[in-house]
């Protein structure tokens, strides 16, 4: 059966909206880009994409915490913008000549990494979050750039492209009030790290339960603190048993106040892990994973001996830690890495000084 002419195809429902709409206001400056030649579209492309981002990373900055609604730790910003940044770099690239496939998923990395260097440079963000984000950033522009692709094969009228970037670049903003309405997402994760030591209990549970100054050249490289994560300095242990404290001090005035809850001699020592939040400096951390604040926190820690014979002991180190994001099956890979990373070096130290 042939279909009805006055069937009402997507473009045209589009076009009508629209002509009623605030759209055609802001798109009709672009008509200047039919006489640009394709390479100084990709330029455009590429500088509104970073200038679209910029601009988002401005105004979700103004949130903090998971209280706000535009915050920068939100699905709407760490989803939609770089998908929205992709978007509007592809398709003003392609504006004039059509791409393939490749080029659209490529073409937004340079964007994207440009517009977090100007984070950076701004100081809007650390090299820990500009490093934990860009694998996120660089997929999500690459959907934005496919779904530019998509669109410009799916309409045909330059009327309707241009409406359908006006809504790819408004959904972020109209989402983060939507998404602050859902519950907060909390999690509890542990981390379990484990080596072997050559040596007695004693010995083993001597170094645990206290940690002496660490010395320069007891120091490693190692990724976490080349991120920017201050190094161990010593744990300092007030009293004995169950309610006794550590004083757990780290690089640049990090300090955690770790309550003993429980303690088995050469066998087992739990604590609590609370951070000295009033008195870590502002610069140590970059606000959106300090320990301690709204979306990541250590809560506990616990050594484990295990005697596997031989004078040998397997040393257990677990943490367990809070997460508190929008998007926790992306970060608790990066958190629980960092956390091994950063146990990891502890059983080292602890190793070494009890084979010495």
């Amino acid at each position: 059966m042939a279909k009805s002419s006055n069937a009402t195809r997507p473009a045209d429902a589009i076009e009508r909206w629209g002509r009623n709409a605030i759209a055609p206001s802001l798109f009709h400056p672009l008509l200047f880009m039919k006489s640009l030649s394709s390479r100084q579209l990709q330029y455009i492309g590429g500088g509104l994409g970073v200038g679209y981002g910029l601009l988002a990373r401005f105004v979700f900055g103004f949130g903090h915490g998971t209280s706000d609604s535009f915050a920068v730790m939100t699905l709407s910003f760490l989803v939609g913008v770089p998908i929205t940044l992709g978007f509007i770099t592809v398709w003003c690239g392609e504006y004039r000549a059509r791409f393939g496939w490749g080029r659209r998923v490529l073409m937004p990395w340079l964007a994207s990494v440009t517009f977090l260097g100007c984070c950076l440079l701004l100081m809007w963000e650390g090299v820990i979050c500009i490093v934990l984000l860009l694998p996120l950033i660089l997929v999500l522009s690459s959907v934005g750039g496919l779904l530019a692709g998509i669109i410009q094969q799916l309409f045909k009228s330059k009327r309707s492209k241009n409406y359908c970037v006006g809504v790819v670049a408004l959904l972020p903003f109209a989402a983060a009030p939507i998404e602050h309405l859902r519950s907060e997402a909390r999690e509890i994760r542990t981390v379990e790290n484990q080596i072997d030591i050559h040596a007695d209990r004693a010995t083993v549970w001597r170094n645990i339960r206290s940690v002496p100054r660490i010395r320069d050249e007891e120091n490693r490289a190692n990724f976490s603190h080349w991120l920017g994560f201050p190094r161990p300095v010593e744990a300092r242990l007030e009293g004995s048993g169950v309610g006794a404290v550590r004083y757990a001090s780290f690089e640049r005035g990090v300090l955690f106040i770790e309550t003993i809850t429980e303690w088995r001699d050469e066998d087992r020592l739990v604590f609590s892990i609370k951070a000295d939040t009033q008195h870590i400096p502002p610069t140590t951390f970059d606000e959106h994973v300090t320990v301690g604040g709204p979306y990541f926190d250590v809560l506990e820690g616990t050594y484990q001996l295990e005697d596997l014979g031989a004078g040998v002991i397997r040393l257990h180190l677990s943490s367990r830690q809070r997460l508190s994001t929008g998007f926790n099956a992306y970060t608790h890979l990066w958190t629980e890495y960092l956390m091994s990373d950063l146990q990891g070096y502890i059983l080292q130290i602890i190793k070494r000084r009890c084979e010495t």
